[in-house]
């Protein structure tokens, strides 16, 4: 018995809705796997009616170029009394007209994902239903990327906004950035990411089946985002952004995503913009995400699973390895059947571009379980990671001899950060990543990477200490006093040579030019103090920081008595000047709203081409509303109005960056509710 199918309805609106896929703004079917998706079968006048249990048709659903039923990329499957939850299944019942169909099917939760065609056969007959996509399934208990709690999905799945944490650990500041992974179009963005990959390149059919493993596609996203292998999203850049965008003014992953599927690889980014844009990437793919920060970040060049900082006897940096004011990565949620399920959960990845794995710039993911505990050999890419968060610095004296520093052991893999869950504050997750410093556990699992790689023990903490101590007040462009304590904690006075020195650097540890420096031949008495004390000016600063604002200080003390070296360090982050926001009036869905956006220019000199940018998911329609207001003299107020119209109720979050030759990249955000549109009285 054959049906006569004048068209069929996929039911998007309803479908979406129960599948959590209503805020994607594209016009087509998008479900999640393992759940009932329903369409209707409109019959022509005339035809057969549908009998259960004695009507047959087969579907076929297919995904990739070359479909195959081994890979799984092609799935054919009849009809059924009932659907079933573990594989691809059917139901179908008469629509109450009885010129329907409708056809309950329930996808495998183990199923590649991306785009399907959707075909039904009756004895030979084909008929083309339609196209969807399938999503990975975090409401599923048996998709790979369950996550159990409904406002952990909401965050790491539905989160269209999101706070990037940069600075030092001393001054972390919150970036807005708007992941947007909901916007029209940016969906199939993600899937050309994966459809250009050279593991589809070399092998369309191994790739498109490996898609039901989110270890294998997170992998694929890390080495995906950066350019360094063919094809990828964003061009890494940290000195010259000559012909390109600087990594600091992007405020959402949006236009970078609709800019590489239109002309190739962006320039530029940076650590933040690499995971900001993973994140995306996973969220719209359905894989629960989260940006994480990591201040004090070593980058360990020679895979000994310790950073080894080398000084000069003047306290000037030799060193190949790298520590990174903050860096930052995204952990991902799935299980780890090839680990063994105490490694399930969140698995860190590294988009940014540092050193290759297997061959090609990418990194995890590896178990944060992993990195905790010390188990090196679990893959993807522990012991590097790892590395991020141990770290020793030593000494190379005239004569060769190499000496650790005292008290340097704690200055890598602090206040790992990361958005909270529903809130926009931070969360520190340093006890997901490493046990606390100095800890009974924290020193087992010191042991057992000691073993792995043969690394030397800690040394001991010294009789001498150093600090520095921060002024209270350090906006950019004002002159400030910062200080060097030295304490003698020893049973006798000691003589030193105290040296304090200043230079500008970027997030990333590179070293830039001096802004200050003093020194003094002290004696301390025993448990007293000796301060030595830096001014900095805006004059000797200004000219040599980055948009970064960042200057690190070091202070370095050698006891002439014991030729002992002791150093300390802090990086500035320059405050920012605020921006103020100011809705105008109602804001309500189709109608046009103000926002009046002021900043006082704090530095003692003009700035030029200044200019304003504004932009909010369901709020600016997908662009970068933008405002050009020329010089703001010193001290002088910089304003402007910009009008954008909101597109969707409920509750969304404006992005406002300000930008000129001197400051760049100062962003703030403000909350907004859109309402319904006002009735008419009548």
């Amino acid at each position: 018995m054959i049906l006569d199918i004048e068209r069929c309805d996929l039911n998007i609106s309803t479908n979406k809705s129960s599948h959590h896929t209503d805020l994607f703004g594209d016009d087509i079917l998008i479900v999640r796997r393992g759940q009932n998706f329903t369409v209707t079968l409109h019959l022509k006048p005339g035809s057969k009616e549908f009998k259960q249990g004695e009507t047959k048709f087969t579907l076929i659903v297919e995904t990739g170029p070359l479909p195959r039923k081994e890979s799984d990329t092609k799935v054919s499957f009849g009809l059924s009394d009932s659907t079933v939850d573990t594989d691809w299944s059917a139901s179908a019942i008469t629509g109450p007209s009885g010129n329907t169909v409708s056809v309950s099917i329930n996808s495998s939760p183990n199923s590649p994902i991306g785009l399907y065609s959707l075909t039904l056969d009756q004895e030979g007959q084909k008929t083309t239903l339609g196209q969807f996509v399938l999503l990975y399934n975090a409401w599923c208990q048996r998709d790979a990327v369950y996550m159990p709690s409904e406002s952990k999905r909401k965050e790491y799945i539905l989160g269209q906004h999101g706070v990037i944490y940069r600075g030092t650990y001393k001054r972390i500041s919150g970036t807005p950035w708007n992941f947007g992974q909901f916007e029209s179009g940016i969906l199939d963005i993600c899937l050309k990411i994966l459809d250009v990959n050279p593991k589809f390149v070399s092998d369309a059919d191994k790739d498109c089946s490996g898609r039901r493993n989110p270890i294998y596609v997170t992998r694929v996203l890390s080495a995906m985002i950066n350019s360094n292998d063919e094809g990828g999203v964003l061009v890494g850049e940290w000195y010259d952004f000559e012909g390109g965008v600087h990594p600091g003014t992007w405020t959402g992953s949006g236009k970078i995503l609709r800019q590489w599927a239109k002309s190739g690889p962006v320039r530029f980014g940076q650590c933040w913009v690499f995971a900001a844009v993973a994140c995306t990437v996973s969220r719209a793919l359905g894989i629960p995400c989260r940006v994480v920060t990591n201040f004090g970040s070593a980058h360990d060049t020679n895979a000994n699973l310790v950073i080894e900082n080398f000084y000069d006897e003047n306290g000037e940096d030799m060193s190949d390895d790298s520590i990174w004011n903050f860096h930052v990565w995204v952990d991902s949620w799935m299980t780890r059947p090839d680990l063994g399920e105490d490694f399930d959960g969140w698995q860190a990845s590294d988009p940014t571009p540092q050193e290759k794995s297997e061959g090609v710039y990418c990194c995890g993911p590896a178990p944060l379980k992993a990195i905790k505990e010390g188990e090196l050999t679990r893959k993807y890419d522990a012991p590097f990671i790892f590395a991020e968060v141990n770290v020793i610095d030593k000494v190379q004296l005239s004569n060769g001899r190499m000496v650790e520093f005292g008290g340097s052991t704690k200055s890598v893999g602090r206040f790992i950060s990361t958005k909270a869950v529903g809130r926009d504050e931070r969360h520190d997750i340093t006890h997901q990543y490493k046990y606390a410093e100095g800890s009974t556990e924290e020193r087992k699992v010191y042991e057992k990477a000691q073993h792995h790689n043969k690394l030397q023990k800690r040394g001991e903490e010294p009789g001498l200490y150093l600090k520095i101590k921060l002024a209270d007040s350090m906006i950019v462009g004002s002159d400030f006093v910062v200080n060097a304590i030295l304490k003698n904690n020893c049973m006798d006075t000691r003589t030193c040579s105290f040296l304090f020195f200043a230079r500008a650097v970027g997030y990333n540890g590179r070293k830039g030019e001096s802004c200050g420096f003093t020194s003094d031949k002290v004696e301390v008495p025993s448990g007293e103090e000796k301060r030595l004390s830096l001014k900095l000016e805006y004059s000797s600063y200004g000219p040599v920081i980055t948009s970064d604002r960042q200057i690190k200080l070091s202070a370095v003390t050698v006891d002439k008595q014991t030729i002992n070296f002791y150093k300390a360090e802090k990086v500035i982050v320059l405050d920012e000047p605020n921006v103020e926001v100011k809705l105008v009036g109602d804001i309500r869905v189709n109608e046009p709203v103000t926002a009046e956006v002021t900043m006082l220019n704090p530095l003692p000199e003009p700035l030029k081409d200044c200019s304003f940018s504004a932009e909010g998911p369901g709020l600016t329609g997908g662009e970068i509303i933008m405002k050009k207001i020329g010089s703001i003299g010193p001290k002088e107020e910089a304003k402007a109005s910009l009008e954008f119209t909101p597109t969707v109720v409920g509750s969304s979050v404006l992005l406002v960056g300000f930008d000129s030759n001197k400051l760049k990249n100062i962003k703030t955000y403000i909350s907004v509710g859109v309402k319904e549109k006002a009735q008419p009285v009548a």
